[in-house]
């Protein structure tokens, strides 16, 4: 269905072929999420959501349940790829990221401007992580899971 340069193929242990976009894809598609919802060009869900009278005319109910569940799909593969855990670390290697780049005046995070550029640029890359933790995971270790077994809960 999608070309093969969009996608790539893991063997499991098993010996299953599991098929998953490629990192750059979901990259494409983490980034498009969090500036899509908002960014601070004004041009994002929110600013279009809040400057209408009627929220419930035309398609915006549709609009509103595809973002809800796009937003719960990446949180669900955030905290069943990473954890609590994981994503605090996430964002603790965030944060030193943006000091490090205020450090060097690379930006300055007393601009709103840029401290929201920052902050959801970094709200596209959690959820990135969040969707590829699994596959560094096997590429790491070799180890390729998804879910929680019996045995983790």
């Amino acid at each position: 269905m999608l070309p093969d340069i969009l996608t790539n193929k893991s063997t499991t242990k098993s010996g299953k072929q599991v098929t998953h976009l490629a990192g750059w894809v979901t990259f494409v598609l983490s980034m498009a999420l969090a500036l899509g919802t908002w960014n601070p060009t004004g041009h994002h869900f929110i600013h279009y959501l809040s400057n209408v009278d009627d929220i419930l005319s035309g398609f915006r109910p549709f609009a509103i349940l595809i973002m809800i569940a796009l937003w719960l799909l990446a949180i669900k593969s955030i905290f069943q790829s990473l954890g609590y855990f994981g994503l605090t670390i996430t964002v603790i290697i965030l944060g030193a990221f943006v000091w490090g780049l205020q450090e060097y005046k690379l930006i300055n995070i007393e601009d709103l401007d840029q401290l929201g550029w920052a902050g959801t640029l970094s709200i596209g890359f959690i959820i990135w992580f969040g969707l590829n933790a699994s596959i560094f995971w096997k590429k790491l270790t070799g180890v390729y899971t998804t879910d929680a077994t019996s045995e983790d809960l």
